[in-house]
């Protein structure tokens, strides 16, 4: 489990587990500490992601959040700033 804080009101949880076929991300946005949205990202053999989790990041984000805080929080975790 690893957890990522985008600001003081949001973070994400992440989550690695196997499966049958290979393995899935699966990530967990809370506001203020409360469960808001999931997002799982399945693979077959393996990932290319730059750093552990990216891809459902990107996913999770992109799926919850809109204008000037997508923005914000897609560029955050491409500097890896999370």
């Amino acid at each position: 489990m690893r957890i990522f804080s985008l600001d003081k009101e949001y973070n994400i949880v992440c989550n690695s587990e196997s499966t049958y076929y290979g393995f899935r991300h699966i990530a967990t946005l809370h506001k203020n500490g409360h469960s808001i949205a999931k997002s799982k990202i399945c693979y077959y053999n393996r990932t290319w992601e730059c750093y552990e989790f990216e891809s459902v990041l990107s996913k999770i984000i992109g799926e919850n959040f809109k204008g000037k805080d997508k923005k914000r929080f897609i560029d955050k975790i491409k500097e890896g700033g999370i």
